[in-house]
């Protein structure tokens, strides 16, 4: 099954579980309950609004707003973005048209309520029995279930732990599904101050609100451990196992869709936290590739742009996964099968170049590909000369490790204190995020600009194969094109943990 085929089944089953109940938590806002009494004449539907900065441009087009029948839910005037509600059909299309407006949009096409997240497959959780069986073969500066995790050796985090383990005054931010901060190996290293609920575009800072929604909703906390989990003689280890871990919740309970407004407030919310690095392990919902070409997904770009600007400026570094669809980035036809994801999708032929997946494709983004085992790029994985800047270990199932489980995903924390594996690009960016995170700790100084640099440099080279079939089929299921230094399977190369802190 292909990794698309795969992200299809797991957005249907996830809409058929949630339908189209209201969201709770947007309905309960004040400006939410306002929108009510706007005219009904259509479901309540959230919009972005990019408005032109300048003095008194917010204020005469949160009046607009409210003269066509919308509500204001958040107005982040630093980036010029307003998040609003609104019940009136015609919204969009009367909004643009006002004085101020550069570009504006709907951000759904279900109702507050109705992405899937970028792992492949379910997740396979260890059994008492099975870390039992690990933590008994493990040395004794081992991690217990450390023998199981071949993704770290892969990259040298082992061997870099030795050597510097990350800074306390360095802070990665986790925009995700919630992370679980109670769990033994992310507890350590978690900081409340700086984590928050972004869901529906305005933060909530609440104690816990950070947290995972619901059970099915680990992939914030897999990825955390991946990212720093500690070295405190329990469970696994992760790449940069001395630094801070915050959470900024982006996903919608039931659907775990990450919508637009979400993000935008998890970056602007990042920036003004002191969080030095972002690991981005989605899209944003509900359309795979965002094209310039409509004026709804053009506004859905412009405002997570400017969010991710505003975070570059204030020294954030972001990363994100290039997803599980094995694309051609780079080429000038997709063929995108999954978009609304929150609806019903509908077979779309797009040039990535006017249609970028967001964050990935935008700029100020290391985007990052997947590798197995065996250093080969994953069967999922997408590609892209010029797309991809790097790549990290993901998991694939196709190939097995050699570890104590044979389990070629990727081994990390799960919530309420456990462990278990996922393979995806979402858990190759944050062994790149671990990896920024240590030479940020090395650099304290340096600016994106200097980190991106330095990742790029310290990353292993690796050519493109002299054929690519990446499920053994027999048949080619794509094409490396690029140099031994860079290309579009592998960027500048895969990372290294010990290279960054040497």
């Amino acid at each position: 099954m292909s990794g698309r085929q795969l992200r299809s089944r797991l957005v249907r089953s996830l809409a058929a579980a949630a339908g189209f109940a209201t969201l709770a938590a947007l309905a309960a806002a004040p400006n939410a309950v306002a929108a009510a009494s706007a005219p009904a004449d259509g479901p309540l539907l959230s919009y972005v609004v990019n408005i032109r900065p300048g003095h008194g441009t917010s204020a005469s087009v949160q009046r607009e707003i409210a003269g066509a029948g919308g509500s204001v839910v958040a107005a982040y005037d630093r980036i010029g973005v307003i998040v609003a509600h609104s019940t009136n059909p015609d919204f969009g299309p009367a909004i643009r048209s006002a004085r101020g407006v550069q570009s504006a949009g709907v951000t759904r096409t279900a109702p507050l309520a109705a992405s899937a997240t970028d792992e492949t497959g379910t997740t396979q959780a260890l059994t008492a029995a099975q870390q039992a069986r690990v933590a008994a073969g493990s040395t004794a500066a081992q991690e217990p279930l450390e023998p199981n995790q071949w993704d770290m050796r892969l990259i040298g985090a082992d061997r870099a732990h030795a050597i510097d383990d990350g800074s306390r005054k360095v802070t990665v931010g986790v925009i995700d599904t919630g992370v679980d901060d109670t769990h033994p190996d992310l507890a350590p290293n978690f900081s409340p101050s700086q984590s928050a609920n972004c869901v529906g575009g305005k933060a909530d800072t609440s104690y816990g609100a950070w947290r995972p929604s619901e059970a099915a909703a680990d992939h914030g906390t897999h990825v955390a451990g991946t990212i720093a989990a500690a070295r405190n003689g329990i469970g696994v280890a992760g790449v940069a196992p001395g630094v801070r871990l915050a959470a900024i919740k982006v996903a919608d309970p039931g659907t775990q869709l990450f919508y637009t407004e979400s993000v935008v407030c998890a970056f602007v919310f990042a920036a003004d936290h002191g969080i030095d690095i972002t690991n981005n392990s989605y899209y944003s919902d509900p359309w795979y590739m965002n094209c310039v070409t409509d004026a709804d997904q053009k506004a859905l770009v412009d405002s997570i742009t400017r969010a991710i600007r505003y975070a570059r400026d204030k020294g954030v570094t972001s990363v994100a996964s290039a997803h599980n669809f094995n694309d051609d980035l780079a080429s000038d036809s997709v063929v995108d099968t999954s978009s609304p994801d929150d609806g019903t999708p509908v077979d779309r032929t797009v040039d990535p170049s006017q249609c970028p997946i967001a964050p990935e494709m935008l700029p100020g983004i290391v985007t990052v590909s997947s590798v197995g085992v065996t250093k080969e790029k994953a069967f999922y994985s997408n590609y892209g000369n010029g797309v991809i800047d790097v790549a990290g270990p993901g998991g694939d199932s196709l190939r097995p490790a050699d570890t104590p489980d044979r389990n070629g995903r990727v081994l990390s924390t799960l919530p309420g204190g456990g462990w278990g594996y996922k393979q995806g690009t979402s858990m190759a960016a944050p062994h790149v995020t671990g990896v920024l995170a240590l030479l940020k700790s090395e650099h304290p100084r340096a600016t994106p600009g200097q980190l991106e640099a330095l990742l790029k440099a310290q990353a292993d080279a690796h050519a493109c194969p002299a054929s690519y079939d990446g499920d053994g089929d027999g048949v080619v299921d794509a094409v490396c094109e690029g140099g031994a230094q860079h290309n579009g399977f592998y960027g500048y190369g895969i990372v290294d943990a010990l290279r960054a802190v040497k």
